[in-house]
């Protein structure tokens, strides 16, 4: 018997023999392996590829080792009298996974004659520590850099999108939908913000993951469990670092930094997927580091009270119900919404809201007329000319006494400025994803029909070829940029600082 699955050992035989990747048969407890007999298999696999596993071995290891964990774990709880740390279950965990694939393998070995590699028994002792603790089979997914969105159309129907690449189809996460619902729940359990669960009284699950990804869930409600997750790639940026990617000029950015210092109240817009939450990050890292902030998020996203620049963030997560209801809505859910009182105070100078998608825009239209200025927010919106509309849309779902032009009048009053971020998908066509601020508008009180007045500041110039923002008119608030730093001056180029219009395959300079 072996302490580690890692140790080395003497060839025994012919390892293109082994039987490593072949489905056997349920796999008993660890004291009564027998494995069956040897089946013909393929080769192993060349040197510096990961070898396969076999996931039924995998998952019975889990759940023998999730079985030993927790009485370890409740032991160390009665004996103590504290709950183990999330790095104590997985130092444990690690221990009795490696203790767990060592008596397998030796099982496996004095039946069949042929021992298990070293690599071979890495590879299963990761394949169920990720299933324990991780995300399982979707873990390489999760842990690829180049990999912006997963998608899950079932457990067979699995699809990736890399930077600046078509989605395409991939090996299935799970071998069946019950293994990945049931996958889901183990997420939602070591998700530790709140309840979040997956059944039939909670058909939908929205969490983050590990390293800031998004994921939400749909079962019950659907033929099968569709999962989306997305990444956010550009996890720290500044509007330096969108400069180097192309999406604000040094103008622009120099223009966005200057709304911040001088305390401008902004809405990104936009639809899913373009960088509104990268842009809102890189902008909120031009708040001076001393200023008290509040961020409001479903799900964190942001991470500003992690990334180190702001010494002073108080970040907020909305709650889910636990799938009952009481007086007509879920029970234990706290929303955004709900949380905007509380966050006021809390002594804040700033309160910026990940995403507004509901009734919450009318809180935080007040907020950014009653504070000091300088909230933010994103809202979805797929053209600029849609936005007021749509934040009137919005303001309707937060009660019957609410009108039309009474949301007008809110917006009008309490937004600044509008930065618009737009994408152009030239993958299919052999290009690339193109994400850039297309429109910077400002919102200069109401206008005809009660509507609010605004002005172009940035917007693209198709008669140039270019759907990037560049100058248009100079905005009215000119003067409060001018006293925070702002070089009036870059205004006046009709092309910003870029060099030369946006290289597009279709479209664009010609």
């Amino acid at each position: 018997m072996r302490g580690s699955p890692l140790h080395q050992r003497p060839p025994q035989a012919d390892p293109a023999a082994l039987p490593w990747a072949v489905a056997a048969q349920p796999v008993p407890p660890a004291a009564e392996f027998s494995p069956g007999p040897v089946k013909a298999v393929p080769a192993l696999q060349p040197v510096g590829i990961k070898p396969a596993v076999d996931q039924q071995v995998a998952r019975e290891l889990k759940r023998q080792v999730a079985a030993e964990l927790h009485q370890q774990l409740s032991r160390l709880a009665d004996g103590s009298g504290l709950e183990a740390d999330r790095a104590t279950r997985r130092q444990r965990g690690r221990a009795l996974i490696e203790e767990a694939v060592a008596r397998w393998s030796d099982a496996y070995a004095q039946t069949h004659g042929i021992p298990p590699t070293r690599e071979q028994d890495r590879a299963l002792a990761e394949a169920v520590y990720d299933l324990l603790f991780r995300a399982g089979r979707l873990q390489p997914y999760l842990d690829d850099p180049e990999i912006e969105n997963i998608l899950i159309n079932g457990c067979d129907d699995v699809w990736i999108s890399r930077v600046h690449q078509p989605l395409r189809q991939v090996p299935p996460v799970a071998d069946s939908d019950e293994e990945l619902v049931e996958l889901l729940q183990d997420l939602a359990r070591q998700h530790g913000g709140g309840e979040r669960s997956l059944s039939t009284a909670s058909p939908t699950l929205a969490l983050r993951l590990e390293g800031g990804m998004r994921l939400q869930a749909l079962t019950e409600v659907t033929p099968r469990p569709y999962v989306a997750i997305r990444r956010h790639r550009v996890a720290s940026a500044t509007l330096a670092d969108l400069v180097a990617l192309g999406t604000v000029d040094t103008t622009l950015a120099a223009f966005l930094a200057a709304a911040i210092r001088a305390r401008k109240n902004v809405m990104i817009t936009g639809t899913q997927g373009v960088g509104k939450t990268s842009l809102l990050r890189a902008m909120a890292a031009e708040i001076p580091p001393d200023e008290r902030i509040g961020t409001l998020e479903s799900e964190f996203e942001l991470w500003l009270h992690t990334l180190g620049h702001l010494r002073q963030v108080v970040p907020m997560e909305a709650r889910e119900g636990n799938g009952e209801r009481v007086d007509g809505r879920a029970a234990g859910e706290l929303t955004i919404g709900e949380l905007i009182p509380a966050a006021l105070r809390m002594t804040l100078s700033r309160i910026i809201v990940g995403e507004v998608r509901s009734g919450e825009v009318v809180p935080m239209l007040r907020v950014m007329t009653n504070g000091e200025g300088g909230s933010m927010c994103t809202l979805h919106a797929r053209a600029p000319h849609m936005v007021v509309d749509r934040i009137a849309e919005l303001c309707l779902e937060y009660g019957s006494h609410m009108t039309d032009s009474l949301a007008y009048r809110l917006t009008a009053n309490a937004v600044d400025l509008i930065v618009h971020v737009a994408m152009v998908d030239e993958t299919a066509v052999g290009g690339r994803r193109h994400r850039f601020v297309s429109h910077v508008l400002e919102v200069t009180g109401l206008g005809e029909n009660g509507r609010p007045a605004m002005n172009t500041v940035f917007g693209p110039r198709p008669d140039l070829g270019e759907p990037r923002a560049v100058p248009h008119t100079p905005p009215q608030c000119l003067d409060d940029l001018r006293r925070t730093g702002f070089d009036a001056g870059r205004l006046q180029s009709p092309y910003g600082s870029w060099t030369a219009p946006l290289a597009l395959r279709i479209g664009g300079a010609h």
